[in-house]
């Protein structure tokens, strides 16, 4: 027990005692006495107390970091041990899951939802020392697996914040209005009288469905061993990746997918600033300057862009007249190259005559990410028996609900008809 714990209950204990002998009316010599040294340990507790107080707050802040990361550690070292080829081959063999595979899936499985194999989505990112094995006991060598080519994803990058979300409609409120204080104008006037403090709801609902198929042979089943573990969570975390960075930016709204936050910027409230110029810095410090007084940004470096690489090419090839400075460099030098994400994935292609563009730029302010990407619980690996029955063959679907909002609009700005000529 904490030291100030226990002089806390004496303390306690000491003023009930001297309350039962400050209500008699004539107490004896004892009881004076004993009053009067009661008195004497209260004073003495109180500055033991203070000492002790010191003393343990030193300790919590040694122990602080330890105790505020130690749950993420645990949940990150037992998702370190998830593997993807057990659940291939409980889809196809109907072998048992063991180890922290079978715990994860256990755990996931109790929330419910799921027709096949619950996989969580920290089990598709690629994990730090893990590569393909290209020594197989085979008799021919067999050389790592060459992935299919998918983009990074940007939606991280412009610092969308995933949110898992077990079951129903979530909805976050939004402070829309602008309390504002006011001077009295005299010694008795009033100050500015009260304003309406109003939020706008932005739900999200899991209407959107994302799938994708794999299909694995017998023999990749049979000779690939552990290399299938990388080859399913690369290939699968690729396609995924891609698909959700499409649909997070240029999402339709229609056809099952979510709106995306280019497509409905008018409908999240964004801010569309069509540049009509050619392409170059003064158009982005605009927007960046937009951003700094509305306080959104403190800074040019809080801010994200996407780009296109047509846009990067165009101004990197535009020097200022009589120097070797490009409108590139002048961006990067006040916008990191960190901060800056290039994509032909989630921004239109260039079109129009001149060829034009568009940009995006996004900021975290206070803390809240610009966009937020709703996942309803896990991966569902769902197992179709009949298509690849004749070949022996694994067809495994993976189903994913997921949804795209904007909580605060002014952390995002769209600049539009950037020519590229």
């Amino acid at each position: 027990m904490l030291e100030s714990v226990k002089i806390a209950r004496r303390q306690s204990e000491i003023r009930q005692n001297l309350a039962e002998l400050a209500g008699k009316e004539n107490p004896s010599e004892d009881e004076v006495r004993q009053m009067t040294d009661q008195d004497r340990e209260y004073r003495s507790n109180e500055t033991r107390y203070r000492a002790a107080l010191i003393a343990e707050d030193t300790e919590r802040r040694d122990a602080g970091s330890e105790l505020e990361t130690r749950s993420a550690q645990e949940w990150a070292e037992l998702m370190a041990g998830f593997e993807m080829r057990q659940v291939a081959l409980a889809l196809d063999e109907g072998r048992q899951l063991d180890g922290q595979t079978a715990e994860i899936v256990t755990e996931l499985r109790s929330a419910g939802g799921f027709r096949g194999i619950p996989v969580p989505w920290q089990a598709l990112e690629i994990r730090a020392g893990e590569t393909v094995a290209s020594g197989t006991p085979n008799p021919i060598q067999t050389r790592p697996i060459i992935d299919r080519l998918f983009p990074d994803s940007v939606a991280a990058r412009m610092g969308a914040q995933m949110i898992s979300i077990e079951a129903g409609a979530v909805e976050w409120p939004v402070t829309t209005s602008a309390v504002t204080a006011g001077w009295a104008d005299g010694e008795t006037a009033n100050v500015a009288g009260p304003t309406t403090y109003a939020t706008t709801d932005r739900a999200m609902s899991p209407d959107h469905n994302l799938g994708i198929q794999m299909r694995i042979t017998r023999k990749t089943l049979k000779q690939s061993g552990a290399a299938l573990e990388q080859a399913v969570r690369r290939d699968m975390s690729g396609a995924m990746g891609a698909a959700m960075d499409h649909a997070a930016f240029l999402g339709t709204g229609a056809n099952g997918q979510p709106l995306g936050v280019i497509t409905g910027a008018a409908t999240y409230g964004i801010t569309s600033t069509a540049v009509g110029a050619s392409a170059s810095w003064s158009a982005f410090r605009s927007a960046v300057t937009r951003f700094m007084t509305a306080n959104a940004a403190g800074s040019p470096d809080a801010v994200r862009a996407l780009i296109r690489p047509e846009l990067w090419d165009f101004l990197d090839d535009s020097l200022i007249d009589g120097t070797a400075v490009s409108e590139w460099d002048r961006l990067v030098k006040n916008i990191p190259a960190g901060n800056i994400a290039m994509t032909n994935n989630a921004l239109a292609a260039p079109s129009g005559s001149p060829v034009e563009t568009q940009a995006l730029l996004t900021t975290a302010a206070g803390g809240v990410a610009p966009i937020f990407i709703g996942a309803w619980g896990a991966v569902d690996m769902i197992r179709d028996p009949y298509s690849d029955a004749q070949s022996g063959g694994l067809r495994i679907t993976a189903l994913a609900t997921m949804d795209v909002t904007v909580a605060r609009p002014a952390q995002l700005e769209l600049l539009t008809e950037l020519d590229l000529a």
